[in-house]
């Protein structure tokens, strides 16, 4: 992943408008699955790079009786 690179250069880098960036970034737009595989393929990662990233997040917050049902979860948003 290209780190430190600004909001900028990542909507130059996968053409999605700076103000459509910012608000994904603040939670007030759900962008699409292209919208994020164009974002995340700006920052060199892929998809199931992104969402191994967030399932492990996922597993390190919820606790462990919950597991299963938390990867069902998962599975589910990645789809």
């Amino acid at each position: 992943m290209r780190a430190g690179m600004t909001l900028r250069e990542v909507s130059m880098a996968s053409m999605v408008s700076l103000g459509y960036l910012s608000e994904i970034e603040r939670g007030v737009k759900d962008p699409s699955s292209e919208m994020i595989d164009a974002v995340a393929g700006a920052l060199g990662v892929t998809l199931v790079d992104l969402a191994d990233s967030v399932a492990g997040t996922l597993r390190a917050s919820t606790p462990a009786k919950h597991e299963a049902s938390a990867s069902a979860g998962v599975f589910l948003l990645a789809a």
